[in-house]
């Protein structure tokens, strides 16, 4: 199987420059499915800590990079929307962030807030006796008896891997946008329009001067502190 990715082709996630050159590296299978973008695109491509894959893999080996709070990982390993990097020899750290049009780009943040990640709950079960396992965003599953519902999101401490905190996806919670029109805005839920059948529930999204209306899927629930770098508890 290929290495390498066309970069035409590229999800449209992705941070690379669509015409420099033909190809760019294809991630590995893992998190975040096909949107996840190639850790060597983000220290090589976006942050410019690196030049090549050898010099990524260094890097890596040497235990200064973080993931989620995990060291042990390929410089293939996708990383995507509210992933945590941290890069301790430096004292940097950023979470993986929606900007606008859908790309993803890296919001600093400080060493706090690098502790621990957000998930929205895409998907629930019932696994046992007052147990349910969460499936977030990301692929990541939990179980846990804790009432969470769909499209809530959870904060996940990096190091215990144990819920640290909950919002819950409701009128009036601050939600962004992650995908459409209007990835990377920010606002209140002013109204879930729960469609009959099988369409998507439509949100609609207050501002401080206009708005704008997107479906269920597209939207995230956050904390004011993911807007300036806090610690999102």
């Amino acid at each position: 199987m290929t290495k390498h990715q066309k970069r035409l082709s590229a999800p449209d996630s992705w941070p690379v420059e669509r015409k420099e050159e033909t190809f760019t590296v294809k991630a590995d299978a893992g998190p975040h499915g096909e949107s996840g973008v190639p850790l060597l695109i983000v220290l090589r491509d976006v942050l410019g800590y690196v030049d090549s894959r050898k010099e990524a893999r260094y890097a890596l080996d040497g235990g200064s990079v973080l993931v989620n709070g995990d060291a042990n990982v390929s410089e293939d390993r996708p990383v995507g929307m509210f992933d945590i990097l941290a890069f301790t020899e430096r004292d940097e750290y950023y979470r993986v962030f929606p900007s606008e049009g859908g790309r993803l780009s890296l919001t600093p943040i400080d060493a706090d807030a690098a502790a621990s990640r957000l998930g929205k709950v895409v998907g629930k079960r019932q696994v046992g006796d007052g147990e349910f396992q969460y499936t977030l965003h990301d692929g990541t599953t939990l179980v846990t008896d804790g009432g969470y519902g769909g499209n809530d999101s959870l904060v996940i401490d990096n190091e215990t891997k144990e819920i640290v905190a909950h919002f819950p996806y409701e009128e009036g919670a601050l939600v962004t946008a992650v995908d459409g029109a209007h990835a990377g805005e920010i606002g209140e839920i002013e109204e879930i329009r729960v469609t009959p059948g099988s369409g998507d529930n439509g949100v609609a999204v207050a501002q401080d001067e206009d708005g704008f209306e997107t479906v269920e899927e597209y939207v995230v629930v956050i904390d004011e502190n993911f807007t300036d770098g806090g610690d999102g508890e």
